[in-house]
């Protein structure tokens, strides 16, 4: 029996500065040993001494076609072939199983498109009872029938592509401007005027609003889609109930966002279809054109200079459906409680075992898979607290050794919450306190800076602390160094920051009905200057920047009130829009151009971001702060860097203005509350007044 398990020297005493590099614990490697298996040993301990480094899944060698599947607990699998996907019953061939708990079977000839499935039965199961068709877990292309219980059949593929001179873009953390996006939102809405929207081929168009031309015209470097491996688009019916669950959450019956990966290998098929709509009850996916148009997306946007990163779900397995890991070897891939149940700390119904060695290997088979198959650039891990450390670890470790400027960021929380543990393993982490402190924790009654307020423990302190990364300089940091600081005020979760500022302002209710969208959508003339003003303090912060879908132009999620559903909430404010495959979702082009003036301002702080090398690079001691003691909400800093210098100021208060004096010279306005950019707005010397809820941005001459 082979092992995979790891002795560490990490010492965190030196995990600082070693001859002026940091050293961080995921480049420690390694010394693998074997588990003694002379003393008697449980069952979990003979489970964790099982490994194997054969390929799995399926593939073509030598003009056959070989099957493997890692099932240790399993007592009997038969491999099924079908010619269709929508048949039923097709060939049948029993596997075989070796001492390290691997299942396989060879079939003559190439089968590049076969559909196929395993039956895998278990000691305690009767052998006579109709065994679901598991997917393949390390299926490269998947059909998916569009149902609740969300059936699949894996596709034999090999096909090769060409990516002519294609590479990874090679960009150091501290220049990411993150766009997280949502594949199908981007064109969904019929203002796009993309010909196949919603798509991976729409993605790309040319000669549209949406899409690729709008990410660029934008000028962020880099796009992070949402999750866009397969996944389980379907949930239980409406006020039906399945295995205990009864849907009382979600009349869409859908999942939208992709939270629930059923395959770490397949791209979603539903992106590859020219579909307006989800089509039900249907396969899809079973040309597996999916795999050829994701790559082809990649493709573009390295044509332009744009990075691309995935949203990745490790943490748990697709919740609804059958046919997955829990049947193929429960035992083994789950975190299980005494009485044989999921442990479910993800909330999604099961968390994945991933400390177990063949666990572990799925996962960073998946990301180096993807990165050399796809030539992505960079992962966010969801929930990566659930990730056992060894893993976080390895992971970054082995993908390093094929791209040394992967991008590895993480949510530093579920079951826990430690980006300081991610930051010495040298991850990046969703910064939730730059977030919390500078918008708030809610609308209601946790308003944040920008609202002149102090939201928990926040203090102009911490609102220093997070102008310079959150660094552990400082006292309550958590990061080794600022691009390990993934700064944000918005994500796919939870109100847009638009919305949340119109329900912090109290000028819109979030429980009221809203018919009128355009007029709710158009900014007033206060939630311009909030917006202006979180937007300032975000490009100037060091760490990653992050915006999400739509933020620029104060996009707000407002449930279309005509859908024919029995939802409650139809024409509110939804915070949680994960079910929506709709216009709730999905990039309204027309609301850009509503809000125009912000979108604008966005733009001109991404060229401000590009342009400048402080604004990224800048160091601890390149900051000089300022403040005010008649005003507690004010700010300001000037900002040393090689051969320039800035002055940053903001004014947070809502009722008093700000008065800096400014450091000797003359300077030039490049960011005033109104307009943002790198071009000189006019010149100022002496001292800068700020109104309330404003900022800017000076450069000295």
């Amino acid at each position: 029996m082979k092992i995979a398990l790891f002795i560490y020297f990490s010492f965190l005493s030196t995990l600082f500065y070693a001859g002026g590099t940091k050293l961080f614990i995921s480049e420690n490697k390694t010394v693998q040993t074997k588990l003694n298996t002379k003393s008697k040993a449980t069952k979990p301990e003979l489970l964790d001494s099982l490994y194997s480094s054969k390929q799995l899944g399926s593939f073509i060698s030598g003009g056959k076609t070989i099957f493997r599947l890692f099932a240790p607990n399993a007592t009997k699998v038969i491999l099924e072939t079908f010619d269709k996907p929508d048949q039923n019953n097709g060939k049948t061939f029993e596997m075989e199983r070796d001492p390290d708990g691997v299942w396989e079977t060879t079939l003559d000839g190439e089968k590049e498109g076969l559909f196929y499935g395993y039956k895998v039965l278990h000691s305690n199961e009767n052998p006579n009872k109709n065994l679901p068709l598991c997917v393949d877990p390390y299926a490269k292309a998947v059909t998916t029938y569009t149902t609740y219980l969300n059936p699949r059949k894996s596709i034999v593929y090999n096909k090769k592509y060409d990516w002519g001179n294609d590479e990874w873009i090679q960009r150091d953390w501290r220049d990411l401007i993150i766009y997280e996006m949502h594949v199908r939102d981007m064109t969904a809405h019929p203002s796009s005027g993309a010909k196949f929207p919603g798509t991976y081929k729409g993605l790309i168009e040319k000669n549209i609003k949406g899409g690729i031309n709008y990410i660029e015209s934008l000028g962020v470097n880099t796009i992070e889609l949402l999750p866009s491996m397969e996944y389980g688009y379907i949930e239980i019916p409406y006020k039906d109930s399945l295995n205990g669950f009864y849907n009382t959450w979600n009349p869409y019956e859908r999942n939208h966002w992709g939270y629930m990966t059923s395959n770490f290998f397949a791209p979603a098929a539903y992106y590859g279809e020219n579909w307006k709509k989800l089509k039900w009850n249907t396969w899809m996916g079973a040309d597996a054109k999916q795999v050829e148009l994701f790559k082809n997306m990649v493709k573009e946007f390295h044509k332009k200079g744009i990075a691309v990163m995935m949203d990745v779900v490790f943490n748990h397995l697709s919740e609804y459906e059958l046919g997955n890991l829990k049947q193929i070897d429960k035992e083994y891939y789950f975190r299980l409680d005494n009485n044989g149940k999921f442990i479910a700390k993800s909330y999604c119904g099961n968390d994945l075992k991933t400390e177990r060695p063949m666990v572990r290997r799925l996962i960073i088979d998946s990301i180096l898979y993807w990165m050399k198959e796809y030539h992505i650039d960079g992962f966010r891990f969801d929930l990566g607290k659930l990730i056992d450390w060894i893993t976080i670890e390895d992971v970054i470790y082995e993908a390093k050794k094929i791209n040394p400027n992967v991008v590895f960021v993480c949510e530093p929380w579920g079951g826990g919450y430690d980006p300081k543990g991610f930051s010495l393993r040298g991850w990046g982490a969703w910064n939730d306190q730059i977030r919390n402190g500078i918008k708030g924790e809610n609308p209601i009654n946790g308003l944040g800076w920008i609202f002149g307020h102090w939201y928990g423990n926040n203090n102009i302190s911490r609102i220093k602390s997070y102008v310079n990364g959150t660094l552990i300089n400082d006292t309550l940091g958590i990061f080794q160094r600022p691009e390990h600081s993934v700064n944000y005020l918005e994500s796919h979760d939870g109100y847009t920051l638009g919305d949340f500022i119109r329900i912090g302002t109290k000028e819109v209710d979030p429980n009221k009905i809203i018919k009128d969208v355009d007029n709710v959508v158009k900014i007033s003339p206060l939630q311009l200057k909030l917006n202006k003003l979180a937007a300032l303090f975000l490009f100037t912060s060091r760490g990653i920047t992050m915006i999400s879908e739509g933020q620029e132009f104060a996009r707000s999620k407002i449930i279309p009130f005509n859908e024919k559903v029995d939802d409650p909430d139809k024409g509110k404010i939804d915070h949680n829009s994960y079910n929506k495959d709709n216009e709730t979702n999905y990039i309204n082009y027309k609301h850009q151009e509503i809000n125009k003036d912000l979108f604008e301002y966005y733009r001109g702080l991404i060229k401000l971001r590009t342009k400048y090398e402080a604004f990224r690079r800048a160091k601890y001691e390149d900051v000089e702060f300022y403040e005010l003691p008649q005003n507690k909400f004010a700010l300001a800093y000037k900002l040393n860097y090689r051969d320039q210098t800035f002055f940053v100021v903001f004014n947070a208060s809502h009722s008093k203005n700000a008065a800096f004096n400014l450091p000797g010279g003359e300077w030039d306005i490049i960011v005033s509350g109104s307009k943002a950019g790198v071009k000189p707005q006019g010149k100022i010397n002496g001292k800068i007044i700020l109104a309330p809820i404003s900022g800017a941005v000076l450069l000295q001459k």
